[in-house]
């Protein structure tokens, strides 16, 4: 069954997978095509066609730990009218919870390479989520982050923050680890707000506001106000266009993002984080990057 998704929208590209790092090719292929086609989560059979000409999209809003891949097809996006801007993810967990992202310094420097030629408005820097381990307690994000924030103050003027959130799906994968020595711990009381207040400290002397990306645990009382990834406000202030102000109602209570169409599928990202809601099934999320045709009208 093939439905047609009303026009004028926001595109999510993606949080179910990455696709400026591992389908670039695919997205520009149907950015030139116009359209691109996409299965229903919870009802594969369920095809919607979504629109992906320039007058039909109010702004993409790209998801990435590496938008290496992407950044030499941006031109042609900018060519034919595209308004986009990045949630762009570096952390410091240990390379047990993200066995194939990219290391810092290389991320670094991609980000501001990105930055030079955007802005700091349109590249977002996302430090989420933090998982505090033996391996990474809290005083090892603090050096993480603060080396972070001072490699781009200037190239970013946002920090989105988040806390570990479990799965049904990811709650094996994080106990399997134990037995790699790996234990993950949750700080409370004192512990946890010295922690947020000092991420707050470090954000603002770098020049970067911080907000939260969908968090319940009341961040907002230590600096921390609730964020929106699919922002309205920043959209209307950077592209200087109205977009609809309405929550979106399939997110979670917390998230405060507005409507967008995503056009990623999950089970098809390769970096394969423990922790990654959008990755149920790593062995298929394997096989499906290697049956990806960047030719198909849909991801897989």
């Amino acid at each position: 069954m093939l439905s047609l998704e009303g026009m004028s929208m926001i595109i999510s590209a993606s949080r179910r997978t990455d696709i400026p790092a591992f389908y670039a090719e695919w997205l520009i292929n149907r950015i030139r095509a116009g359209c691109c086609t996409v299965p229903n989560p919870a009802k594969p059979k369920t095809i919607s066609a979504v629109s992906l000409n320039p007058e039909d999209v109010d702004c993409i809003v790209f998801w990435t730990r590496n938008a290496k891949p992407l950044i030499n097809k941006l031109p042609e996006l900018d060519r034919r009218g595209f308004r986009y801007y990045f949630q762009y993810t570096i952390l410091g967990n240990p390379r047990i919870l993200d066995p194939k992202s990219p290391s810092i310094e290389p991320s670094v420097e991609t980000f501001k390479s990105l930055a030079d030629d955007l802005g700091p408005d349109r590249v977002v820097w996302r430090y989420d989520p933090i998982v505090i381990t033996n391996q990474s307690p809290a005083r090892r994000h603090l050096e993480k982050i603060s080396h972070i924030a001072s490699s781009l103050r200037g190239y970013t003027k946002r920090l989105v923050i988040s806390l570990l959130d479990t799965y049904q799906h990811t709650e094996g994968r994080m106990r399997s680890l134990e037995a790699e020595g790996l234990h993950v711990s949750r700080l409370e009381g004192k512990r946890f707000d010295r922690l947020i207040k000092s991420i707050v400290e470090i954000a603002k002397a770098n020049g970067m506001e911080i907000l939260s990306c969908a968090e319940e645990s009341g961040l907002d009382r230590l600096g921390v106000a609730p964020g929106k990834c699919i922002d309205d406000q920043l959209i209307e202030k950077v592209f200087k266009i109205a977009v609809t102000h309405k929550k979106d109602p399939h997110q979670r209570p917390a998230c405060g993002c507005v409507i967008s169409k995503d056009i990623g599928i999950y089970d098809t990202c390769p970096f394969l984080c423990v922790y990654c809601y959008a990755t149920r099934n790593p062995a298929s999320a394997k096989r499906s990057f290697l049956k990806h045709n960047p030719q198909s009208s849909s991801l897989i």
